[in-house]
């Protein structure tokens, strides 16, 4: 005798072993991930949801206020001497890292014409409170100097090939000697773009009369490299927040007197238009210089 509920098992596994067809008004799965997706944009905080690449957070209506103040502040006192805008520039910390002390120099020169270009390197009296890795390509007796002056990374044929083939760039400032510019001139590439290219206006080209070793150390200690961008201006780094006032106030100036003394022969009028002291995280001082 046939049991009642064999057919139905047999449908049942029939069932089974038909793919799912979803109903002909369910949604699509386009439609689906769309849902999903403001199911969790909706549980995500509102500063989440409205940030945007490159546009930081939205700023409290209490540090609103104090910036509008202090920006008030300094319009208001205009340009002012070094020591005082250090001064009033410690006065406005409030990051809870060692800001860099920046200074902004708008240049009267024609950025389009190469004779006018200004570029070069100065050692700061107190350096710039930044450890550097300095790189060196020499080879002979000079390797032994580099290391010895402090190089991070020094060699010859073998780091061109390193820089070349493995990308290897783990340094902020590359000097070269004179004779073996023509193996780095194929590293063009990969450093021109960095900033990084041996020059000799930058002084990071040193020739088969100069002192290797006293050129490493300079930079180690904080040489500064400077160069006009596009609009004409020269921004540079000339110490840390943390810096006593007076030592501040020496690199400030000592960086000023030198792009004043590097003054191209075809600018004519005004040459320095106007310097701003400023740090990482604060508004710009207008000096009077």
């Amino acid at each position: 005798m046939a049991n009642e509920n064999e057919p139905a098992v047999a449908g049942a596994e029939v069932a089974l072993a038909a793919p799912a067809t979803p109903p002909a008004d369910s949604p699509a799965p386009a439609a689906v991930e769309a849902v999903e997706k403001k199911v969790v944009e909706a549980e995500l905080p509102q500063a989440k949801k409205n940030k945007k690449p490159g546009v930081g957070p939205r700023r409290g209506k209490k540090l609103r206020n104090h910036l509008n103040n202090v920006k008030k502040k300094l319009e208001d006192a205009g340009s002012i001497p070094v020591k005082q805008a250090v001064a009033e520039l410690k006065k406005l910390k409030r990051a809870k890292f060692d800001e860099t002390v920046e200074l902004h120099i708008n240049l009267g020169i024609d950025p389009t014409q190469s004779d006018q270009m200004v570029r070069g390197a100065i050692p700061l009296p107190h350096g710039i409170g930044k450890s550097v890795r300095v790189a060196v390509f020499c080879s002979g007796d000079d390797v032994a100097k580099a290391k010895a002056a402090g190089a991070d990374v020094v060699g010859g044929a073998d780091l061109v090939e390193k820089v070349q083939k493995e990308n290897f760039l783990e340094f902020d400032v590359v000097l070269a000697v004179q004779a073996m510019m023509g193996q780095v001139s194929r590293l063009g590439k990969v450093l021109g773009p960095r900033g990084l290219m041996p020059t000799p206006k930058a002084g990071t080209v040193v020739p088969a009369t100069g002192d290797l070793a006293q050129v490493v150390r300079e930079f180690k200690a904080g040489k500064v490299e400077y160069r006009t961008d596009k609009t004409g201006q020269i921004h540079a780094g000339v110490g840390k927040l943390s810096f006593d006032e007076q030592k501040l106030v020496e690199n400030i100036t000592t960086f000023v007197e030198q792009i004043r003394s590097v003054k191209p022969s075809g600018v004519k009028g005004n040459f320095i238009n106007g310097v701003v002291l400023s740090a990482t995280m604060s508004p710009g001082i207008r000096l009077s210089i």
